[in-house]
């Protein structure tokens, strides 16, 4: 009996996360569209100059709103801007596979995973380069601009970037941890 209660229990917890990989997927959609927005904003208005200070500032505050309980969303890349952004090993294993996935010819833009993990359940979903992510990213970037990113990001790696790379990756998170005994323990 404990045996059924336990798979039972499993199955119903996998249920239960597959569902949320279309909440998730909405939680990145949103957030991306939002920093996209507030980036090509800027760009038009003010140049690239304007935007590394925005997305210096902005992009932490937008992945703020969007991390809803239960949901939290943050960015990371196996070249990081931003130090704070760095991947663990798990993470950095699963960004290493997506660009395995590239070059068998999987399109970025359809490159994604999910893994129950004792800390939470994640759905991660790589960042296609786009071009207008090429003006602070790609390899001919203007010195201004080169300068601004060296102030305020002086370990950067996010640069020579090509349109179509996988530029980094989405990760939404839902807490919730499996317990010793097999039961499911939720955090908001």
């Amino acid at each position: 009996m404990r045996i059924i209660l336990l798979f039972s229990s499993l199955f119903l917890s996998s249920a239960a996360f597959a569902s949320n990989t279309d909440e998730a997927r909405q939680t990145i959609k949103a957030f991306s569209s939002d920093l996209k927005q507030v980036l090509v904003s800027t760009m038009k208005q003010s140049g690239p100059l304007a935007a590394i200070s925005v997305c210096n500032t902005a992009a932490p505050a937008i992945a703020s709103q969007h991390s809803n309980s239960p949901w939290q969303i943050s960015r990371s890349a196996l070249k990081t801007r931003n130090s704070d952004n760095q991947p663990d090993a798990w993470l950095k294993n699963v960004l290493l596979n997506f660009e395995q996935r590239k070059l068998n010819g999987e399109p970025v833009a359809s490159i994604e995973y999910q893994e129950q993990r004792p800390d939470g359940w994640y759905f991660v979903k790589a960042i296609p380069t786009q071009k207008a992510c090429l003006a602070c990213h790609g390899s001919q970037i203007d010195p201004t601009v080169s300068k601004k990113i060296a102030t305020l990001y002086p370990n950067d790696q996010a640069t020579d970037f090509k349109l179509g790379d996988i530029r980094g990756a989405f990760v939404v998170k839902w807490p919730v941890k499996i317990t010793n005994d097999n039961s499911l323990t939720i955090s908001y």
